[in-house]
């Protein structure tokens, strides 16, 4: 995630923003700052509190028979079809 500084034509004040790598806003401030730093500076203090929500999700490589809890059930299908046949 990034921390944004972001300004409303019009207005002289800055917030920060905070985006996730997608360009979703996560969370913006409600209070308006003098500086880009002054809003950086207090939007990246907020960001130490989404550190885990940027974390990889961390998935394990397949392998045959990974999940396999017990042997094979035999093939139980008759050869010569239904009821016997």
């Amino acid at each position: 995630m990034n921390v944004l500084a972001v300004s409303n034509p019009g207005q002289p004040d800055w917030r920060w923003r905070i985006v996730d790598y997608y360009g979703g806003t996560v969370e913006e401030s409600h209070i308006a700052f003098p500086t880009i730093a002054a809003a950086v500076a207090e939007g990246r203090g907020r960001l130490r509190q989404h550190a885990d929500r940027d974390a990889p999700i961390v998935r394990r490589r397949w392998a045959p028979g990974r999940w396999k809890t017990g042997p094979s059930l035999p093939d139980t299908v008759d050869p010569r079809g239904p009821k016997g046949r």
